[in-house]
């Protein structure tokens, strides 16, 4: 099935807009007649993204959400939808490990899914009634190149990212019947907060610019799935199809994550 062709935005929302990814995100589509709404936990660097945001020329509403709060997200994208009705709902937010950077612990992995999968649940879940209501409308999800193989550097984060790529891609032949667009995005590494405590090696690693660039382009394009860079998508896909019995002992002598 054809994705469904979509207009440029001009109402955009992006939860995790603080750092990385996300702030090169906004940074990114900030111009004269953007409307970005972004989300993020840490209030001083929100504020500093949206300044930048502002300079060039958008109209920007911040607001500090734990995407973990059901209640709290509803009430945020309503609001940001009763403004200016949203045409893109990029739902970015996520983390790789717990506050003590538990690499194996039961309660860091429960975290790592509250945040990555109920917190993705708790951004589109109120964005797309509107956007059906009206017949239009784009959503983000992003994923990661680690949804295809569970890697033993970080398992909950892996199961976590492929519970969205196959959320994703079972809802989006349903959605496109009503001419609503849906994007998994899987990035490779990026530069960011969430990857400086990798001690394995991180090839071809992006800074979060060249990741939002991709991004955005893809988007425009209403691709399906975004996974960069290519030379490490094909030798993820190419792990994930190698035997157990044979690739589970070389990738245990990975390092952890501190």
């Amino acid at each position: 099935m054809v994705a469904p062709r979509q207009s440029t935005p001009r109402s955009i929302l992006i939860t995790g807009a603080s750092n990385g990814i996300g702030a090169a995100l906004a940074k990114r589509y900030a111009a004269m007649g953007i409307t970005l709404h972004l989300g993020g936990r840490d209030p001083a660097r929100l504020a500093a993204v949206a300044a930048v945001c502002r300079e060039q020329g958008a109209d920007v509403v911040t607001c500090q959400q734990d995407v973990t709060d059901r209640a709290a997200m509803a009430d945020w994208i309503a609001q940001a939808d009763a403004t200016r009705p949203l045409d893109l709902v990029i739902a970015n937010a996520g983390t790789a490990g717990g506050p003590l950077g538990e690499p194996a612990a039961v309660p860091t992995a429960r975290r790592i899914f509250a945040v990555n999968v109920d917190g993705v649940l708790n951004t589109i879940e109120p964005a797309l009634p509107p956007m059906l209501a009206r017949g239009r409308g784009q959503i983000a999800l992003m994923a990661s190149l680690a949804a295809f193989r569970g890697l033993p550097t970080g398992p909950a984060y892996c199961a976590s990212k492929a519970a969205l790529r196959s959320y994703g891609e079972g809802l989006r032949p349903r959605l496109a019947e009503r001419n609503i667009g849906l994007s998994v995005i899987c990035p490779g590494f990026v530069r960011t907060a969430m990857t400086a405590g990798n001690r394995f090696p991180m090839p071809l690693t992006l800074t979060p610019d060249q990741a939002a660039r991709i991004i955005q382009a893809g988007l425009a394009k209403g691709r399906s799935r975004i996974a960069f860079p290519w030379p490490l998508y094909l030798l993820i896909r190419l792990a994930a199809a190698l035997p157990p019995a044979w690739i589970d002992g070389r990738l245990a002598r990975l390092p952890r994550k501190e």
